[in-house]
């Protein structure tokens, strides 16, 4: 009797977003006050359970040890690029001709609102001792993929390796080039787009533009942090031990298709970073949910610990936010 009411206890003080099951409801309290779940986590088309990131998701259904039922559903079913669950093996094929991309740039999309660039840019090897990375060419495209601003940039000091293999740069192409000042001023002209910097505010930034892709410091540029999308440190593509992943492996994986390949163009790179930034603002998160500030937002005070224990998991989750600015929320 006392193992099955300790059994019907964890039953019941179990997280609905997570799964994870507890002894006292306290600690799932606790566990819901720091794990900030979300609608905006990736989540389980089979048992809708919630994953921190999609690499989280991707192991649930297809990793060395998945979920058994959740993989049967999905080797049949699921697509393997965006890790969607469909009605029927059928639609999946239907799906996947959208879902993948082909490293040929797709025809400029329709109703396409502009607020956001991306921004790449290759470097080269300076300094007397090899150590200087010096900006050798930049590349600025819109939403519709097609390019704004495109140069190569003249070295502020001696390039000792053009790094040829990778770059694709020749000393001709730096000896004539932009020098750097005006670049930047391009570039933050190009970003500010009539707006003053110190003017900018969240969710209210004008016509100021959002960054994807490189944050600008090795621009020796400013811009606020909530203005840039860099698809390295946002959290749903982060890998399960929340390190970053690299544009190779993310345009492979969540677009279908290779970059890096050979010499890299900068706007190759452009082009990954704001279809990975499309794809995931575009994910059908419920719009009347705001994020950004979960140490603000998560309702658990220590001085309602009474009523959070009395409440269901699910109402627990109901109370829960975010930790981080989901990319659905700038549609």
């Amino acid at each position: 009797m006392d193992s099955r009411r300790e059994s019907s206890e964890t039953l019941r003080n179990k997280c609905a977003a997570c799964f994870r099951q507890y002894n006292r409801m306290e600690h799932l309290v606790e566990h819901m006050r720091v794990s900030y779940h979300s609608v905006h986590e990736p989540k389980c088309g089979v048992c809708k359970k919630h994953c921190r990131s999609f690499e989280s998701l991707r192991e649930h259904l297809i990793g060395p040890l998945p979920k058994a039922e959740c993989a049967r559903v999905f080797s049949v079913r699921g697509c393997s690029i965006c890790l969607n669950i469909f009605d029927s093996n059928v639609a999946v094929r239907y799906h996947r001709a959208s879902c993948q991309y082909s490293r040929a740039a797709p025809m400029p999309r329709g109703a396409i609102s502009g607020r956001a660039v991306a921004l790449a840019y290759k470097m080269v090897v300076g300094g007397n001792d090899g150590s200087v990375d010096l900006i050798a060419r930049v590349c600025l495209i819109g939403e519709d993929e097609n390019i704004i601003f495109q140069t190569y940039v003249k070295p502020t000091a001696p390039v000792t390796n053009y790094r040829y293999e990778v770059t694709g740069i020749r000393p001709e192409y730096l000896r004539d080039a932009m020098p750097l000042k005006i670049v930047q001023r391009r570039i933050q002209d190009i970003l500010c787009n009539g707006e003053s910097l110190w003017k900018l505010r969240p969710r209210s930034f004008g016509r100021a533009k959002i960054l994807v892709g490189h944050d600008l410091e090795r621009l020796g540029l400013e811009y606020p942090a909530f203005m840039i999308r860099d698809t390295a440190k946002y959290p749903p593509l982060m890998k399960t031990s929340k390190l970053s992943n690299s544009m190779k492996y993310l345009t492979q994986a969540y677009l279908g298709y290779d970059i890096h390949t050979g010499i890299q163009d900068p706007y190759e790179d452009c082009v990954a970073a704001m279809r990975l930034y499309i794809r995931m603002r575009s994910q059908p998160h419920p719009r009347d949910y705001a994020s950004s500030s979960g140490e603000e937002q998560n309702n658990y005070q220590a001085w309602r610990q009474r009523d959070l224990e009395r409440m269901s998991p699910e109402e627990l989750l109901a109370l829960s936010a975010s930790d981080y600015y989901c990319w659905c929320l700038d549609s």
